[in-house]
């Protein structure tokens, strides 16, 4: 056995069920809606009554990493048992969880300096971060080594990507993601913004005037990707994510497997607390990772 215990920020999206079933570890985000109150992600405020809140108080929550203390109390079980840890932590660029577990890391390896403990930078977010953990996930239950495993990791974060739309860019400018010019532009005109999620960044790729047409967009964007690298579809993991509601990403879900020419194995993903505070509550989009088999 290659006794490999994995852990993950709640940035990822997994769902509950899926990450039990695979023995996942999940360390949550904090949140607040007065700057007083933090309450942990999915262990003490649900997502759905997260997004109604957003959306009946119009308030912008704050969030709070998993701090250093979260991650020694994770790890320490495992490292006691001389398991071999692998974490996979939401981009760093986003957030300092990646850092909170590279200290608790080298804390650790102070007492216990033979400990194998692998902190990844997903370089993702959300759904993007978890198929990186799905990836990984079917290297361990394959058998695969621990330095095998470790040898792809890069490699496949490399091949990630998120293409979404969102309702309204008030969220991402409040978070300091974009410029005010173009919030106010977006509401104004109805135009919709189209991001991409590639490297730890989000990088704006245009807008569409409506959101049905937005939608549209996201799929378009695929075929493009995919026809202009030349990498085929088969080679390929995708999943669809929502906010608040999912009617939309069903559509979404609709129109990629039409094109790629599969149902998708995993199931839509719902965007969690950590990533909706800068979303909002009216994300849809498309993620997709090359297979670790195809690497």
């Amino acid at each position: 056995m290659n006794n490999i215990r994995l852990f993950t920020d709640s940035s990822c999206d997994l769902p509950q069920e899926y990450l039990k079933e695979h023995s996942v570890t999940m360390l949550p985000f904090y949140v607040s809606f007065n700057s007083t109150d933090y309450y942990k992600e999915i262990e003490e405020i649900s997502i759905d009554t997260f997004y109604e809140k957003l959306v009946s108080t119009k308030i912008f929550p704050k969030t709070s990493l998993p701090s250093v203390q979260n991650y020694l109390d994770a790890f320490m079980p495992a490292v006691k048992e001389d398991a071999n840890i692998i974490c996979t932590c939401l981009t760093s660029k986003f957030s300092g969880s990646y850092q909170s577990a590279c200290t608790a890391k080298d804390m650790i390896l102070d007492d216990y300096p033979n400990a194998n403990i692998s902190i990844i930078n997903s370089m993702q977010a959300t759904a993007g971060q978890g198929l990186v953990l799905h990836q990984v996930i079917g290297m361990v239950e394959a058998g695969m080594s621990y330095i095998d495993i470790l040898s792809k990791i890069d490699t496949l974060i490399s091949t990630s990507r998120i293409f979404f739309t969102v309702g309204t860019l008030e969220y991402l400018q409040k978070g300091g993601r974009v410029g005010k010019a173009s919030a106010l532009a977006g509401s104004i005109l109805n135009l919709k913004p189209i991001i991409q999620l590639n490297e730890g960044e989000l990088l704006p790729v245009g807008t569409v005037r409506g959101r049905g047409r937005s939608l549209d967009k996201v799929v378009s964007l695929i075929s493009e990707y995919f026809e202009q690298h030349g990498e085929n579809y088969n080679d390929y993991d995708f999943c669809v994510v929502y906010g608040s509601d999912k009617a939309d990403s069903l559509k979404i879900l609709n129109s990629l497997e039409n094109l790629i020419g599969y149902k998708l194995k995993l199931p839509l993903m719902q965007i969690g607390i950590t990533i909706g505070t800068y979303t909002g509550p009216d994300p849809s989009g498309i993620c997709f990772i090359k297979k670790w088999i195809n690497i």
